[in-house]
């Protein structure tokens, strides 16, 4: 029966998740919005038909705790697949060529969305009193970028091949990296476990590993990229595309990194295999059944209550504002020279702190430095952030291009 209720929840949510979406696009909304309100009217906080063990359930594995963990968990890996699925199918359609015309705009761009919002958040937790593992944390939960949301309405609206585009994933990767080490460094203070080698060597295995993966995985693909043929299982090459994808995936798990980043980064492997529009043909089957589940289980972490108190309300809305601000201004420094609405899109693509925000939010609440409420403004400025750039993204795309100069992107 355990097994029957996690299925009633998986069905609940995918069908929930189309629904929802089906009921944006006829609102001229991107369906991630649908799928995101979904998972908050849903999830345990409000409706409870998501996220919540049932009596069944409980009664199988004999204790309550265990149920809700045992659900939780379940639906996580389904989440995390989903969004593994995504940025692979993301990487699919970014070339290394493409990354490298705008490498150096996306790392200043990546950089800008660092500095800014790491001091920023640091300064606005210490103005308001909170000890310093707490304020390094809160601008820790503000460097955080969820390329994912920005990456799925692009995509939604046929704009991954913009120069745009690539430099919001060029800067993601960058960003990943940058804010891995922050958050090393973060929670070494907090917990008392700080070595500057240890600082050092994750640098190091993070960059190593994109350019290993990146640079060695391209000339393998290309000299073995016939041989694929040869093999006799059917969709061959995909499965071995997806193969790729889940094993660097779970390589950057274990180096530290997100496995989203394993996973984009074998999509832009792939993305010089020569029959790269049947690859992307195929990943958007599984790309339209997987990744509704990350969009609605990262809406049920969200507890709709917060909003209804007034100190934490403000606290959160100041949080979210500086999370916009900073990250908006911090890309477009980066981005100076674009086209006006080429750093609008940039601007806003950055914004969104979406599952990530709430990654570091954990960690915070996990190693005690953050307390409950300011666990609970991280994860409304998360949402909010996740919620507020696809519409203003959308509404910027559809805007008619003035003409006027630009500098060579680079």
């Amino acid at each position: 029966m355990a097994l029957g209720e996690v299925l009633l929840q998986v069905f609940i949510i995918f069908v929930a998740a189309k629904i929802a979406g089906e009921v944006c696009l006829r609102l001229a909304v991107p369906s991630v919005v649908g799928e995101l309100l979904a998972g908050v009217v849903l999830g345990p906080h409000a409706l409870g038909l998501i996220g919540l063990p049932g009596p069944a359930m409980i009664a199988a594995l004999g204790d309550y705790h265990l149920a809700e963990e045992t659900l939780g968990g379940a639906l996580e890996i389904l989440a995390e697949i989903g969004v593994i699925v995504l940025l692979f199918t993301v990487g699919l359609e970014t070339r290394l060529s493409d990354i490298l015309q705008v490498g150096k705009r996306a790392s200043l761009v990546a950089l800008g969305g660092v500095v800014l919002p790491l001091g920023a958040g640091y300064l606005f937790g210490t103005a308001l009193g909170e000890p310093l593992p707490a304020a390094l944390f809160l601008g820790a939960a503000l460097v955080a970028t969820s390329v994912g949301i920005t990456a799925r309405v692009l995509g939604d609206l046929g704009q991954l091949t913009t120069d745009a585009a690539r430099i919001i994933l060029g800067a993601a990767v960058v960003d990943d990296i940058l804010g891995l080490l922050v958050l090393a460094m973060v929670s070494g203070l907090a917990t008392g476990g700080l070595s500057p080698v240890s600082v050092v060597v994750l640098a190091v295995e993070a960059f190593g590993f994109t350019a290993l993966v990146v640079l060695v995985g391209r000339r393998a693909l290309i000299r073995f990229d016939d041989h694929l043929d040869d093999l006799r299982l059917p969709n061959s090459r995909f499965a071995v595309a997806l193969a790729v994808c889940l094993g660097l995936a779970v390589a950057a798990g274990y180096l530290g990194l997100a496995a989203i980043v394993g996973a984009f980064l074998a999509g832009m492997v792939f993305a010089e295999a020569r029959d790269r529009e049947e690859l992307e043909r195929q990943a958007g089957t599984l790309y339209d059944v997987l990744v509704p589940f990350f969009f609605v289980v990262s809406g049920t972490q969200v507890d709709p209550a917060l909003f209804l108190d007034p100190t934490r309300l403000a606290f959160a809305a100041g949080l979210t504002l500086l999370a916009i601000i900073t990250k908006m201004l911090g890309a477009a420094a980066g981005g100076a020279g674009l086209k006006r609405k080429e750093l609008a899109v940039v601007a806003v693509g950055m914004v969104p702190r979406g599952e990530v925000g709430l990654v570091v939010a954990g960690i915070g609440r996990a190693t005690g430095a953050l307390t409950d409420e300011l666990f609970s403004d991280v994860v409304m400025m998360s949402l909010v952030t996740a919620l507020i750039v696809p519409p203003v993204l959308q509404a910027i795309l559809r805007r008619p291009e003035r003409s006027e100069p630009r500098e060579e992107v680079e």
